[in-house]
């Protein structure tokens, strides 16, 4: 039987590896119905004249977020994702339905991209958001569309445009008030322990968190705000090195920066210099947000230091309820990243069928045309 500990560390990998915050899909929207020609024939009602129905619309592709999502990892086996085509056109001038959207649902933070162009498409932040990735096909139009005075029984319709097709890479991006951001084994993960109702794997060796972790730190009976634990870093993370590099994203949500360095840490000027060039590497705008710099593991004792704001410790809650009360003083005064910019809806998934191209026709020939004459 394996130690417990052991157990806990593959456990502990096997969630790491179902936390996904990056992938690529492809989405498919559906074709537009063709429509078609048709006359009417019922007894009683000579010349009934065209009554071709138009196709119906296909469908769109469209991403909504999902409040109860926290991970990308429900589209990471599902590479091409299509929504339905539209119907055909039918006789007595009815129109062919119009294909089901295709409606993939997401975590609240995910940023959008071209996976080729990577164009920026949009960034979705708010429950219930929704964002067209991939515009259906118009349908296309029946034979009653092109009767005229002199021309009564048009032999003519168009086919329904194809719908858009596009590849898209999407990155999840924690929203948080607060991120926590340290060398490997500085703390980070026994505070939000202390803080929060958030359980991370807590360890005396380096890179025990493999994933971000969120918790709600409660101030008072009605106020409360977020905060992320974000793997350590390392020189290098921003080039790829270590863990942080991977989750270095998630960050760029975050007001306030809380920067954590170990009170044992005999050159606390080089880590903090290590850990802002490495922010300032990924993202320089990282550097504006607010920060506070915070010497944990107080209880083991190290030396005081100039750069230091507040020192605290978590096993013992030493000015922990202090630090708390400071980083929402800082959340309150600090407002909210922009969002990101967004490309127009019309620019996004725009009527495909609109471009100006000429539209496929074609003509049916017919034995008996009760409207023959008509076209004289």
């Amino acid at each position: 039987m394996r130690p417990e500990s052991v157990v806990s560390r593959h456990l502990h990998a096997y969630l790491a590896h179902m936390f996904i915050d990056r992938v690529e899909i492809e989405v498919r929207a559906g074709r537009g119905g063709d429509g078609i020609v048709s006359f009417r024939r019922e007894k009683f009602v000579p010349k009934g004249g065209p009554d071709g129905g138009d196709g119906g619309r296909g469908g769109s592709v469209l991403l909504k977020v999902d409040p109860q999502l926290g991970t990308l990892l429900d589209l990471r086996y599902r590479n091409v994702i299509k929504a339905e085509n539209g119907k055909h056109g039918q006789g007595s001038k009815r129109s062919g339905k119009s294909g089901k959207d295709a409606i993939i649902r997401v975590p609240a933070g995910t940023v959008v991209f071209d996976a080729k162009t990577g164009e920026l498409i949009g960034d979705l932040t708010e429950e219930g958001q929704e964002l067209v990735v991939a515009g259906g096909g118009r349908g296309g139009k029946g034979n009653p569309h092109f009767a005229t005075a002199t021309l009564r029984t048009p032999r003519r319709a168009t086919e329904g445009k194809p719908g858009q097709t596009r590849p898209l890479r999407l990155e999840l991006k924690l929203l948080a008030d607060v991120g926590l951001v340290g060398l490997p084994n500085a703390g980070k993960s026994t505070l939000l322990s202390v803080i929060t109702a958030a359980r991370p794997e807590i360890a005396a060796y380096p890179f025990t968190t493999l994933t971000p972790h969120l918790g709600i730190v409660k101030v008072g009976s009605y106020e409360s705000f977020v905060v992320a634990d974000i793997p350590g870093l390392i020189e290098g993370a921003a080039d790829g090195k270590g863990l942080g590099h991977q989750f270095l994203s998630h960050v760029e949500r975050t007001r306030v920066l809380a920067i954590l360095i170990d009170a044992l840490d005999e050159k606390p000027d080089e880590t903090l210099a290590v850990l802002l060039k490495e922010l300032e590497e990924f993202n320089p705008d990282l550097l504006s947000r607010p920060r506070i710099v915070v010497r944990t593991k107080n209880d083991l004792g190290g030396e005081a230091w100039s750069g230091e704001q507040l020192r605290i410790s978590g096993a013992t809650g030493e000015n922990v309820d202090t630090l708390v009360r400071e980083l929402y003083e800082l959340v309150q005064t600090t407002p909210p990243p922009p969002v990101q910019w967004r490309l127009p809806d019309d620019q996004i998934a725009g009527d495909v069928a609109d471009d100006g191209a000429d539209e496929a026709e074609w003509e049916w020939a017919f034995e008996d045309d009760p409207d023959e004459d008509d076209d004289q």
